[in-house]
């Protein structure tokens, strides 16, 4: 089982960096913290990389970031969140890779796309992908669905955004994707990722 993919998609709607200072990541960014941490929880598994994993993330005033351990240097690439933030600032305003190549930034080499989180996924649906599931606290008990086969293929693994009311929206709940609990009880966005991670491992 060592080829299966997985894939992360978050959506983040409160990122702000007008006003942007390391000194208050939190407060000055809109909770940039929150998805650093994500990132680390997808990407991290205490030894290096954990290559079977990738996350996309949405963030709805700026770009869509893909990050792909295939694409990183584990040596460089910035391990807590207060680093990861700035970098992820830092290529969010970058105007082109001479600006990144200034900072030397480690994530220079991840893929930056300008595709929204609903463009991104209307076009998962046109490709007839067939394994694309949602986390809702409402949806089938994640190890009632998942199997050792579900992992012979690519899997998409849709969070959702800070609030939720994404994948409660009409727009979202059209597209008819299966929905997997992890159950009742409600956890942190890196949490869930963790707890993903830990239930995949149950099947390898």
């Amino acid at each position: 089982m060592k080829g299966y993919k997985i894939i992360f998609l978050i959506k983040s709607d409160t990122i702000i960096l007008d006003n942007y200072t390391i000194k208050d990541i939190p407060g000055s960014s809109g909770r940039l913290d929150v998805i650093s941490r994500c990132i680390i929880s997808a990407l991290l598994n205490g030894k290096g990389f954990d290559m079977n994993y990738i996350i996309w993330v949405f963030f709805k005033r700026y770009k869509t970031l893909k990050f792909d351990p295939f694409d990183l240097d584990y040596k460089e690439f910035p391990k807590n969140e207060l680093l990861l933030s700035d970098y992820i600032v830092k290529l969010l305003k970058a105007e082109d890779s001479a600006d990144l190549n200034r900072d030397h930034n480690p994530l220079k080499s991840i893929l930056v796309e300008n595709t929204s989180f609903l463009e991104a996924l209307k076009e998962l649906k046109k490709e007839n992908k067939s394994n694309i599931f949602v986390l809702k606290e409402s949806g089938k008990k994640f190890l009632d669905v998942f199997s050792t086969q579900l992992l012979k293929k690519e899997l998409y693994i849709i969070i959702g955004n800070q609030a939720e009311d994404f994948i409660n929206s009409e727009a979202f709940l059209n597209l008819n994707f299966p929905e997997l609990s992890l159950g009742a009880k409600s956890y942190l966005a890196s949490q869930v990722i963790r707890l993903i991670k830990l239930n995949i491992n149950l099947f390898l």
